[in-house]
């Protein structure tokens, strides 16, 4: 008995010290954007293989439209950020966890917990199981709660992402179907279910799903999936320039820090559109509104100088060199891109990584890493 007794003081110690020991802790902010990172590697790596020859141009593009679906579904995805702490609120908490987590214990235990209390049978115990089991048996409950109750339009909403990730494309599409039926039309759910098509398709963007992604961006035009995806349509068809045309209006509309910006970037690439001009910020946007097309080059071209001048004097920045290429490209002007890339390399050649990330990154620009 004492033994017993000596183990839930054991227990409850270490109960104490779990709650004790994140409140002795400062949050720290969590990383952003990892999960995108490895996707984007991810697109990097396909485009290597195909330019190879070790994959075919058809397995590749269907590597690509998954990838990129999967780099997509994490721009809606919330991020964890700490919460504030304030210490009269620690020390409470703390207070509570030394004297109310025993107390609690204790008055818990008494009445419920005596170790001569018979055993529940196995089938009450088993009611407890249901957050440990597979996630294929929690889809199934949830489509056995569906069939009972079919018009449950969030049900459909929660069941028909899952399916997609299982794989179950067939399935997923029914189901997108039945949340927009019964939970209500949305651009998110028409780009869900283009998705959704196409991954079923193997990643071709049928007629089908192309119609779906339409439906999605008359709905709202900002819908980033949908854009994309008919980009992806569009490139699929052989129309090149209207597919860098769609990609450039996303990369215009689209904030600085957008996580899927370097998706689109690669996209343009692949079709021979390079890539945007230099972010301009809001107030120069404004004023080039009114500028005419003379004036507004002429500025483009003095802030592409411009940057050229800052990369000689520190020629460390990969990403400048990169965005100085980029728009020399775009600016049709084929000598200076091949003079920076040049510049650039010279700059970093003695860093292995600054080197790395700059072949990288010329590889994504479609040019010879």
């Amino acid at each position: 008995m004492m033994t017993l007794w000596f183990l839930f003081a054991l227990m409850t110690v270490a109960a104490i010290f779990a709650v004790l020991w994140p409140l002795g802790r400062g949050g720290r902010p969590q990383g952003e954007g990892s999960e995108g990172a490895v996707y984007r590697d991810q697109l990097a790596e396909i485009d290597r293989d195909a330019a190879t020859g070790l994959i075919g141009a058809a397995e590749a593009g269907a590597a690509r439209v998954e990838i990129s679906r999967r780099l997509l579904a994490t721009v809606d995805r919330p991020r964890d950020r700490p919460d504030a702490t304030n210490l009269k609120w620690r020390r409470a908490a703390a207070l509570v966890a030394l004297v109310g987590v025993p107390v609690l214990a204790v008055a818990v235990y008494l009445p419920l917990g005596s170790p001569r209390l018979a055993d529940f049978p196995l089938a009450e115990r088993s009611r407890t199981a249901d957050a440990r089991q597979p996630l294929d048996n929690l889809v199934a409950q949830v489509e056995r709660h569906l069939e009972e109750n079919p018009t449950d339009g969030r049900g459909w909403s929660v069941l028909a992402p899952v399916l997609s990730r299982l794989g179950r494309y067939d399935e997923a599409v029914r189901a997108y179907h039945n949340s927009i039926t019964y939970g209500g039309d949305t651009a998110d759910r028409r780009a869900d279910l283009g998705e959704a098509i196409a991954a079923a398709a193997g990643g071709v963007v049928t007629a089908q799903a192309k119609a779906e992604f339409e439906r999605a961006v008359a709905l709202d035009a900002d819908q980033v999936k949908a854009s994309y995806f008919l980009g992806l349509a569009a490139e699929q068809d052989g129309r090149a320039a209207d597919a860098a045309s769609i990609w450039r209006a996303m990369l215009a509309k689209a904030p600085s820090n957008a996580p899927w910006r370097p998706l689109v970037h690669e996209a343009l690439a692949r079709v021979g559109g390079g890539s945007s001009a230099p972010a301009l910020s809001d107030d120069t946007m404004a004023a080039a509104k009114d500028m005419t097309e003379t004036d507004r080059s002429a500025m483009i071209h003095g802030m592409v100088e411009r940057l050229a001048g800052r990369l000689k004097q520190n020629g460390d920045d990969v990403e400048g060199w990169l965005r100085l290429v980029r728009a020399y490209m775009v600016m049709g002007d084929r000598d200076k891109a091949k003079s920076a890339l040049d510049e650039a390399r010279q700059a970093v050649a003695n860093d292995a990584e600054r080197l790395r990330q700059l072949n990288e990154g010329l590889k994504n620009l479609g040019l010879d890493g």
